[in-house]
């Protein structure tokens, strides 16, 4: 029979820590399971302090075993760890990266500017739509989801190994690139339809119930709309990202 591994109270404690926000930024780590959500950090070599994974996940995956801590553990202990309905194979503490901005790149190219997106569901997909269209920065006001809760990465299917995710002041970040143009999303504005593509600028989301924030009006230099045809009330944060990306990167 093949030894089980058994990480002490201790450890167990400080992961179950990491479910909170306050310890994630305490720690400077956050969790993440799933084997298609580990594989993306993994094939990126993303910093991981440690993975903690059962037999059958290891035996798969010796060769991770050279660049990675990687520990044993038993279905219950997985299962007391765990964030899911049903605790995956293999759960890894990530290090969570402190990102610099390119200046060169955040003026040159199309960056995704998020203004109190409140939902971390809505969060990680946005950050997926991101990676989807090779958006490598995405900017987050610091009242929006934090981008490394449990729930955020698990929608963002990885992505986050990929997209730098920023928490910043939008009002800043707009003063100091205060050249490069904002394209905020409105229900009234120009149509996105009727706009060639786009290649720089920041692409400004607002929050899913409220819109944007006045503090930030000041700063948009073009506001844009996905015209409505039927008679829903607003679109999703996601999906108007999702939309504004397909049509400015086409």
């Amino acid at each position: 029979m093949r030894f089980r591994g058994m990480v002490s109270k201790s450890f167990e404690k400080y992961i179950n820590s990491l479910k909170q926000k306050k310890y994630r930024r305490q720690y400077h780590r956050f969790i993440a399971e799933g084997e298609k959500t580990v594989q993306e950090f993994l094939n990126e070599r993303f910093p991981i302090e440690k993975i903690l994974a059962l037999p059958s996940w290891t035996e798969k995956n010796e060769r991770w075993k050279r660049f990675y801590k990687v520990e044993e553990v038993s279905e219950t202990q997985m299962e007391r760890i765990s964030t899911l309905v049903t605790s995956s194979p293999v759960l890894m503490i990530g290090e969570i990266p402190e990102y610099k901005i390119d200046k060169k790149k955040t003026t040159s190219q199309l960056s995704l500017a998020l203004d109190g997106i409140s939902d971390p569901g809505n969060l990680g997909t946005i950050v997926r739509i991101a990676d989807w269209f090779g958006i490598e920065y995405v900017f987050c006001s610091e009242d929006c989801a934090d981008a490394y809760n449990p729930k955020t990465i698990q929608a963002s299917m990885g992505s986050l190994a990929r997209v730098k995710t920023v928490e910043c002041r939008l009002e800043g970040l707009f003063a100091e690139f205060s050249e490069t143009a904002v394209f905020g999303t409105f229900l009234e504005g120009e149509s996105i339809f009727e706009m060639g593509p786009v290649q720089e600028g920041f692409i400004l989301i607002g929050n899913e119930a409220h819109g944007i924030s006045s503090t930030l009006l000041p700063h948009i230099t073009h506001r844009i709309t996905v015209p409505k045809i039927g008679k829903a009330e607003s679109l999703n944060a996601a999906v108007a990202a999702g939309i504004v990306c397909a049509l400015f990167k086409r």
